[in-house]
């Protein structure tokens, strides 16, 4: 799997970042989450891993051909908003040796592979009326 960088939010230490695959998918690189008290809130599948990442990481979508990169729905892969404004995501633990060849991560991060169509669905705007930032 080739990746194609897209975008960083870099504190130092710390570098969520958000890459696009040649497999039709995004890959997002997170913190890990050890917390509990977030984890006790999700079902997490064997296989699947749970990450947080700061919400303007989205922005660099702009560079893969989406007109906006803000999330205007919080659902699915997103499982939970922080009060400090992060999501925390759940999805398919990133197993490609190809693909983590090309990337540089830190003990305290791992990554996730998602479908593009699960991301950008999270940029239109819900019609529902739902509240669905579920905050942690």
């Amino acid at each position: 799997m080739k990746l194609r960088f897209l975008g960083k939010n870099s504190t130092p230490g710390d570098s969520p970042t958000l890459y696009a695959s040649d497999q039709g998918t995004y890959v997002i690189q997170g913190w890990k989450v050890y917390a509990n008290e977030l984890l006790m809130q999700l079902d997490v599948p064997e296989g699947q891993t749970v990450i947080e990442v700061p919400t303007e990481l989205f922005e660099h979508l702009t560079k893969d051909d989406q007109p906006a990169g803000q999330i205007k729905q919080f659902t699915e892969p997103i499982m939970l908003v922080t009060e400090q404004g992060t999501c925390v995501l759940q999805g398919p633990h990133m197993r490609d040796a190809e693909a983590l060849s090309q990337m540089r991560m830190p003990d305290y991060e791992t990554c996730i592979e998602v479908p593009k169509a699960s991301i950008t669905a999270l940029l239109e705007e819900d019609s529902s009326g739902f509240d669905h930032s579920r905050p942690a």
